[in-house]
């Protein structure tokens, strides 16, 4: 029924994923091996097809040394930022900073981060990445438009796809999912991490006509994979009353066949985006709330301190030399620091 135009390659798991060029559409055909291509009974070889190599080293949602997507597409709007601060001579707003008597903390860590500056900066994220998104694009699934698969019976505005929302309207929808379904922050953190997966994997880009229907495929990928106790399908037809189980069982297929099944987010790659919707949130004076360093807090602190150094105790006595020779007498000195 269709042509096989196009075969993606990639060297780390030896997989190939074809493309049909159908009426117009691209679309997915399937992931082999280059024993399970064949055509006619004849094998096909890497001549038949036009290979775009994808290097999985330089993937950021799977490499944790790789760059995340959003925070390059961030950097234009943060130098415009700074020029425009330098040129009206209005400063950043002020942040509090500690001192002597005082230790201001923010009340989010990689652990536990804190949920609704964490969605704050997954939208500005979002945002960032439909803002400066490629001017030539990618292929355009259709599971993912909101024409074809509205969210609620109100009429489609026609130039629906030509007006990037406003991060306030990113936030308010990823919000009300959140709130409603009872997510975690940390999911919300893989939720960014599928995203930006699904648009290196399949090679699409996400732009005003498919963001809503892109979010919701990867936050209910995420609920599922991070939560305990995961949202079902049905639950979101609860939160989005105008849409089907056919409709949510459907896209989330569809999410799971681009990502070719990758659905581990091992905790290095965790971890750099966390950091890095960090510093997207500085950039973007999206701060953090700093509260004082409490006398509790400091307690809790206090006995997670002893708890790591007990643990790590056997292993600094074992690095020590009972003996040394003389010809080398630099060896590993443990010095105790008073910390207050």
């Amino acid at each position: 029924a269709g042509k096989v135009v196009s075969c993606t390659y990639s060297a780390a798991r030896l997989l190939f994923v074809i493309h049909l060029h159908y009426e117009g559409n691209w679309v997915p055909f399937g992931t082999y091996t280059i024993v399970d291509i064949t055509y006619n009974d004849i094998p096909v070889t890497d001549s038949d097809f036009i290979f775009t190599e994808l290097n999985m080293e330089y993937n950021p949602s799977d490499h944790p040394r790789a760059s995340t997507i959003f925070l390059s597409k961030s950097q234009p709007d943060v130098r415009e930022k700074r020029k425009s601060l330098f040129i009206n001579h209005h400063g950043s707003r002020r942040r509090k900073h500690s001192s002597c008597s005082t230790i201001f903390l923010d009340d989010n860590t990689v652990s536990q981060p804190n949920l609704k500056f964490t969605i704050k900066c997954v939208s500005l994220a979002i945002y960032y990445h439909i803002k400066n998104r490629d001017t030539d694009g990618g292929m355009q699934q259709d599971i993912f438009d909101e024409k074809l698969h509205p969210l609620s019976k109100s009429e489609v505005p026609s130039d629906y796809d030509k007006h990037n929302p406003e991060q306030k309207q990113i936030y308010r929808f990823v919000r009300t999912l959140f709130s409603a379904a009872q997510l975690t922050a940390e999911c919300a953190i893989v939720t960014l991490v599928y995203v930006e997966r699904l648009l290196t994997y399949a090679d699409i880009d996400i732009g005003p006509g498919n963001w809503k229907r892109m979010l919701l495929g990867a936050i209910l990928l995420a609920s599922k994979v991070w939560d305990d106790q995961a949202v079902w399908n049905v639950d979101y037809c609860q939160i989005l009353k105008d849409i089907t189980v056919e409709d949510m069982n459907e896209l989330e297929r569809q999410f799971l066949e681009l990502l070719q099944f990758n659905i581990n987010v091992p905790s290095s790659v965790y971890a750099k985006y966390y950091f890095d919707l960090r510093s997207l949130s500085e950039t973007n004076n999206l701060s953090f709330p700093l509260e004082p360093l409490s006398q509790d807090k400091a307690q809790r602190l206090e006995a997670i301190s002893r708890l790591c150094d007990d643990k790590y105790k056997d292993a600094r006595r074992a690095g020590k030399k009972r003996s040394a020779s003389v010809d080398n007498l630099v060896g590993v000195r443990w010095v105790p620091a008073i910390l207050s």
